[in-house]
């Protein structure tokens, strides 16, 4: 599995616009989808909240891809 560390500038993000961020979908949309799905992971656990607010220390998989989230 390819790990990303995503740098969090802000309190959060919404997770399918973090999905596009990372390089994991090609648009917010698309991002969407995949939460719709069932292809995303948030620490452990299936997230089905498009718009779930994902915070510092959080890891969201997707796909082969696991991205960690850095606050800075």
């Amino acid at each position: 599995m390819r790990e990303i560390g995503f740098e969090l500038h802000g309190e959060q993000v919404e997770l399918c616009h973090l999905l596009k961020l990372a390089g994991v979908a090609a648009s917010g949309g698309q991002g969407k989808a995949l939460v719709a799905e069932g292809l995303v992971q948030v620490d452990g656990q299936p997230e089905s909240r498009k718009t779930a607010k994902i915070l510092a220390g959080q890891l969201v998989e997707c796909q082969g891809v696991r991205i960690r989230v850095i606050g800075v």
